[in-house]
Protein backbone atom coordinates (compact mmCIF):
# COMPACT_ATOMS: atom_id res chain seq x y z
CA UNK A 1 0.00 0.00 0.00
CA UNK A 2 1.50 3.33 -1.04
CA UNK A 3 1.10 6.64 0.73
CA UNK A 4 -0.52 9.58 -0.95
CA UNK A 5 1.62 11.77 -3.18
CA UNK A 6 2.44 15.08 -1.57
CA UNK A 7 3.40 17.88 -3.92
CA UNK A 8 6.14 20.18 -2.82
CA UNK A 9 6.10 23.47 -4.67
CA UNK A 10 8.56 26.11 -3.55
CA UNK A 11 8.28 29.79 -4.24
CA UNK A 12 11.23 31.57 -5.86
CA UNK A 13 12.19 33.08 -2.51
CA UNK A 14 12.12 29.71 -0.74
CA UNK A 15 14.09 28.09 -3.53
CA UNK A 16 16.79 30.79 -3.49
CA UNK A 17 16.95 30.62 0.32
CA UNK A 18 17.46 26.84 0.20
CA UNK A 19 20.09 27.10 -2.52
CA UNK A 20 21.95 29.73 -0.51
CA UNK A 21 21.62 27.54 2.61
CA UNK A 22 23.25 24.57 0.87
CA UNK A 23 26.15 26.57 -0.54
CA UNK A 24 27.19 29.04 2.18
CA UNK A 25 28.07 28.90 5.86
CA UNK A 26 29.05 26.17 8.27
CA UNK A 27 26.09 23.91 8.90
CA UNK A 28 25.28 20.38 9.92
CA UNK A 29 25.43 17.89 7.05
CA UNK A 30 22.04 16.56 8.13
CA UNK A 31 20.41 19.98 7.76
CA UNK A 32 22.14 20.67 4.43
CA UNK A 33 20.92 17.29 3.15
CA UNK A 34 17.38 18.21 4.21
CA UNK A 35 17.60 21.38 2.16
CA UNK A 36 18.97 19.46 -0.84
CA UNK A 37 16.17 16.90 -0.58
CA UNK A 38 13.48 19.59 -0.55
CA UNK A 39 15.12 21.27 -3.55
CA UNK A 40 15.09 17.99 -5.47
CA UNK A 41 11.47 17.24 -4.53
CA UNK A 42 10.36 20.69 -5.72
CA UNK A 43 7.81 20.33 -8.52
CA UNK A 44 7.40 24.05 -9.22
CA UNK A 45 10.45 24.26 -11.49
CA UNK A 46 10.47 23.47 -15.21
CA UNK A 47 12.37 20.19 -15.07
CA UNK A 48 10.83 16.85 -14.28
CA UNK A 49 11.25 15.91 -10.59
CA UNK A 50 13.55 13.01 -9.80
CA UNK A 51 12.36 9.78 -8.19
CA UNK A 52 13.16 9.11 -4.56
CA UNK A 53 15.70 6.45 -5.54
CA UNK A 54 17.49 8.89 -7.84
CA UNK A 55 17.50 11.59 -5.16
CA UNK A 56 18.80 9.10 -2.58
CA UNK A 57 21.71 8.13 -4.83
CA UNK A 58 22.51 11.73 -5.75
CA UNK A 59 22.54 13.08 -2.17
CA UNK A 60 23.80 9.92 -0.45
CA UNK A 61 20.88 9.22 1.87
CA UNK A 62 18.26 6.49 2.14
CA UNK A 63 14.75 6.61 0.76
CA UNK A 64 13.43 6.55 4.32
CA UNK A 65 15.33 9.78 5.02
CA UNK A 66 13.63 11.35 2.02
CA UNK A 67 10.22 10.23 3.29
CA UNK A 68 10.99 11.61 6.76
CA UNK A 69 12.08 14.98 5.35
CA UNK A 70 9.00 15.16 3.12
CA UNK A 71 6.75 14.38 6.10
CA UNK A 72 8.50 16.96 8.28
CA UNK A 73 8.20 19.60 5.55
CA UNK A 74 4.46 19.03 5.10
CA UNK A 75 3.81 19.02 8.87
CA UNK A 76 5.79 22.18 9.58
CA UNK A 77 4.57 24.04 6.52
CA UNK A 78 7.74 26.01 6.07
CA UNK A 79 11.44 25.68 5.54
CA UNK A 80 12.67 27.65 8.54
CA UNK A 81 11.53 25.04 11.09
CA UNK A 82 12.82 22.24 8.88
CA UNK A 83 16.33 23.71 8.79
CA UNK A 84 16.75 24.05 12.55
CA UNK A 85 17.63 21.41 15.07
CA UNK A 86 14.95 20.43 17.51
CA UNK A 87 15.62 21.78 20.99
CA UNK A 88 15.63 19.23 23.78
CA UNK A 89 13.07 20.04 26.47
CA UNK A 90 14.52 17.88 29.23
CA UNK A 91 18.06 16.63 29.73
CA UNK A 92 18.75 12.99 28.83
CA UNK A 93 19.16 12.05 32.49
CA UNK A 94 17.45 14.00 35.24
CA UNK A 95 19.87 15.38 37.84
CA UNK A 96 20.06 13.17 40.90
CA UNK A 97 21.14 15.94 43.25
CA UNK A 98 18.40 18.53 43.53
CA UNK A 99 18.41 21.79 45.43
CA UNK A 100 16.83 20.11 48.46
CA UNK A 101 19.53 17.45 48.61
CA UNK A 102 22.22 20.12 48.22
CA UNK A 103 20.72 22.11 51.09
CA UNK A 104 20.61 19.05 53.36
CA UNK A 105 24.21 18.08 52.63
CA UNK A 106 25.44 21.64 53.19
CA UNK A 107 23.48 21.79 56.46
CA UNK A 108 25.09 18.50 57.51
CA UNK A 109 28.56 19.82 56.67
CA UNK A 110 27.95 23.01 58.67
CA UNK A 111 26.41 21.16 61.59
CA UNK A 112 27.99 19.30 64.49
CA UNK A 113 30.47 16.50 63.78
CA UNK A 114 29.25 12.98 64.61
CA UNK A 115 30.56 11.35 67.81
CA UNK A 116 33.91 9.67 67.47
CA UNK A 117 35.01 11.82 64.53
CA UNK A 118 37.34 14.80 64.55
CA UNK A 119 35.73 16.45 61.49
CA UNK A 120 33.43 15.82 58.53
CA UNK A 121 34.84 14.01 55.49
CA UNK A 122 33.20 13.79 52.08
CA UNK A 123 32.76 10.03 52.54
CA UNK A 124 31.16 10.59 55.92
CA UNK A 125 28.83 13.24 54.47
CA UNK A 126 27.85 10.90 51.61
CA UNK A 127 27.10 8.02 54.02
CA UNK A 128 25.20 10.26 56.44
CA UNK A 129 23.02 11.78 53.68
CA UNK A 130 22.03 8.27 52.53
CA UNK A 131 21.44 7.22 56.14
CA UNK A 132 19.19 10.26 56.72
CA UNK A 133 17.24 9.38 53.50
CA UNK A 134 18.05 12.64 51.75
CA UNK A 135 19.01 10.63 48.67
CA UNK A 136 19.04 6.94 47.68
CA UNK A 137 22.75 6.81 46.90
CA UNK A 138 25.50 9.33 46.32
CA UNK A 139 29.22 9.05 45.72
CA UNK A 140 31.75 10.93 47.78
CA UNK A 141 32.95 12.57 44.54
CA UNK A 142 29.50 14.09 44.03
CA UNK A 143 29.59 15.48 47.56
CA UNK A 144 33.08 16.84 46.85
CA UNK A 145 31.88 18.61 43.67
CA UNK A 146 28.87 20.00 45.52
CA UNK A 147 31.04 21.48 48.28
CA UNK A 148 33.47 22.92 45.75
CA UNK A 149 30.59 24.45 43.78
CA UNK A 150 29.47 26.30 46.91
CA UNK A 151 33.05 27.18 47.85
CA UNK A 152 32.87 25.22 51.11
CA UNK A 153 35.78 23.54 52.84
CA UNK A 154 35.69 20.77 55.43
CA UNK A 155 38.85 21.92 57.21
Amino acid sequence: MRGKHVKIELSLEERSELEKYTKTGKRSVKLVNRAKIILELDEANERKPMTQTQIAKKIGVTRQTINDVKKAYTEKEGITDLLQRKKRITPPVAPKITGDVEAHIIALACGPVPEGCARWTVRLLADKSVEQNYIDSISFKSVQRLLKKHNLSLT
